[in-house]
């Protein structure tokens, strides 16, 4: 260490902890990164929980930035307040004050060009997986480490330690990956091959006002009185020459190409004990990460676990934090707890009215699934049978589309598990742009709605696809998840019918009796239409129910192709229909 880089690092003691601030890290490159590291203010050695990512260590959850989410977490679990002052609460990681005092040490390191790391701000590019390799190495060897280094943290933090994992560093014991994407093309990026605008949303908000070197223009850290964002305040222009917008680079690269692959995480490699925890109303960014990650993760220890409620309630809940005690108890600290007993999977199953059961199980997809199609019809209905004559349906596509839905339920039936439809279109134009919306209406009519992720008015789920990326590449599809390449444009022929196979997220819901469900058939994103809540007017996701995921950029979507008439075709010839995951109790087995 140099006496300048160690000129910015000091220790303070805080609530029982010993704090070393900005402590630096070096990169395989001679760069240096800034972390801060939590641990027991006796000397020893102890498991290690690190994060590392561009949200600023030092910013607090209930600052500036982050308040509205703060209070929607306290209001949904007011424990989060109970047993830590939260001083040291940051937006997606864990809480220092409920690990350390449990003899472990928390290490949080900034991404380069973010918070108090130098460099360019890159988000998600193969030299941040590269540096997440070497800090966790970096931790890994340290006097006060034990040698085993487990990843924790949401989103962002999730998807740098499935990156970590695919490059296998030695001191990388155990992942907990909470709602992260693993293929950031079809995950979170392009939904069906139409470009998603969240991250443009995003990087405004969250990103770039804690860029280093935004210095007095940025949060203060309370517990230092220091800026989050370096000791230093650069001017505008430098800050623009020493970050990459991600959105711009997104938009560049409409197809699955190398670019995109690069970023895409190679779950063969992923060998390490796995916690993949998957929030049922997170759709058009995390949760077909988690279920992919799950099933794919070369690790032969890997658990599943799915959730609702917000992007981050169940993280900070106690539910939560017991769930990631358990696994890190056992495989950082050794303990013989029980955790190689857990289930494999644990489902929290949703009933309307926000209520969940948690219930075990041994795979996904559950091998007792039913595998239900239902069948558009003509008419509107959606049925177990096909509809008897030719028929067909057309919509404007940037209009409000087509509707089909069940009779009532008449039975109570839990739907749990990845859906797809299969759909035989015709468009007046070269393409069109598929907008599937899975629904659940109550006995009056109105919509049953959840609180998602990022979105208070979440439906049941969502799918999309461009009929121009319809290609599959068989031998990565199943029945229940077509896969497409998007690596090629094949357009349409105005007024020749087409067979899509859409994939649709996965889901869980129990009808009730009485209950309806149905398919959104349309061109453009779902519309919540029942009233909203303040949160669901304020907070700056929330967009009638697509959590700020829109698909409304006019590069990718220009009118002239993607606003023609589609018309969908169904009968013998055309089986357009809904596959449906419908699961039996497990005594019915």
């Amino acid at each position: 260490m140099t006496s300048a880089e160690d000129a910015l690092t000091f220790t303070r003691y805080s609530e029982g902890m010993r704090i070393d601030y900005q402590v630096p890290v070096p990169m395989r490159d001679g760069a240096v990164l800034r972390a801060d590291v939590f641990r027991p203010p006796e000397e020893g050695r102890y498991p290690v929980i690190l994060s590392h990512g561009v949200y600023a260590k030092g910013l607090p959850f209930n600052g500036p930035i982050y308040r509205m989410q703060w209070e929607k977490l306290i209001e949904k679990d007011p424990t989060v307040l109970e047993g830590s002052t939260n001083k040291h609460q940051a937006w997606e990681v864990t809480d220092p004050e409920r690990w350390v005092p449990e003899g472990y040490v928390v290490v949080r390191v900034d991404s380069r060009g973010a918070g108090w790391s130098p460099g360019v701000l890159w988000p998600r590019n193969p030299q941040e997986y590269d540096d997440i390799h070497d800090s966790v190495e970096w931790a890994g060897t340290q006097e006060w480490s034990n040698g085993r280094v487990g990843i924790l943290g949401i989103s962002y933090y999730a998807v740098m330690g499935w990156a970590a994992a695919a490059r296998r560093p030695p001191h990388l014991a155990a992942l907990i990956a909470w709602e992260g994407f693993t293929d950031p093309y079809r995950d979170a990026y392009y939904h069906g091959g139409i470009l998603s605008e969240f991250t443009k949303r995003w990087q405004e908000r969250q990103i770039d006002p804690i860029q280093y070197g935004q210095g007095d223009r940025a949060p203060e850290n309370p517990n230092t009185g220091q800026s989050v964002a370096g000791p230093v305040t650069l001017p505008e222009e430098e800050l623009a020459a020493n970050r990459i917008e991600s959105f711009p680079e997104i938009k560049a690269h409409p197809l699955c190409d190398e670019w995109h692959l690069e970023r895409t995480i190679d779950l063969s490699r992923v060998e390490v004990p796995l916690l993949s925890a998957a929030n049922w109303g997170g759709q058009g960014i995390h949760p077909r990460g988690n279920f992919n990650g799950f099933l794919e993760a070369a690790s032969s220890q890997k658990w599943l676990e799915a959730h609702g409620d917000t992007h981050w309630t169940h993280f900070y809940s106690a539910y939560g934090r017991n769930l990631q005690k358990r696994f890190f108890d056992h495989f950082l600290e050794g303990k013989d707890n029980g955790w190689d007993e857990t289930p494999h999977v644990q489902l929290n199953i949703r009933y309307p009215g926000e209520k969940f059961v948690w219930r075990g199980e041994d795979e996904w997809p559950l091998a007792r699934t039913r595998w239900t199609e239902f069948h558009l019809h003509p008419d509107g209905l959606l049925t177990p049978y096909p509809a008897p004559a030719a028929g067909a349906s057309t919509y404007q596509a940037l209009g409000e589309g087509l509707h089909f839905t069940t009779l009532p339920f008449e039975e109570e039936t839990e739907i749990t598990g990845p859906l797809s439809a299969t759909l035989w279109i015709s468009s007046s134009t070269t393409d069109a742009d598929l907008f599937l919306i899975v629904q659940l209406f109550d006995p009056d009519g109105n919509e049953v709605t959840f609180e998602g992720s990022t979105d208070p008015n979440t439906p049941i789920a969502n799918g999309w696809l461009r009929a121009s990326h319809r290609a599959l590449v068989p031998e990565k599809s199943q029945p229940w998840r077509p896969f497409h390449p998007h690596d090629r444009v094949e357009p349409l022929e105005p007024g020749q019918i087409y067979r899509l196979d859409i994939e649709i997220v996965p889901t869980c819901i129990v009808v009730p009796v009485g209950y309806r469900l149905a398919l959104w058939v349309r061109g453009r994103d779902y519309e919540y239409r029942g009233p909203l809540d303040e949160y669901g007017e304020q907070f700056y996701y929330a967009t009638r129910g697509t959590g700020g995921m829109t698909h409304t950029d006019p590069d990718n979507r220009p009118t002239e192709i993607f606003g023609g008439d589609v018309t969908v075709h169904v009968g013998p010839d055309h089986p357009s229909h809904l596959l449906v995951p419908v699961i039996p109790p497990k005594e019915e087995t």
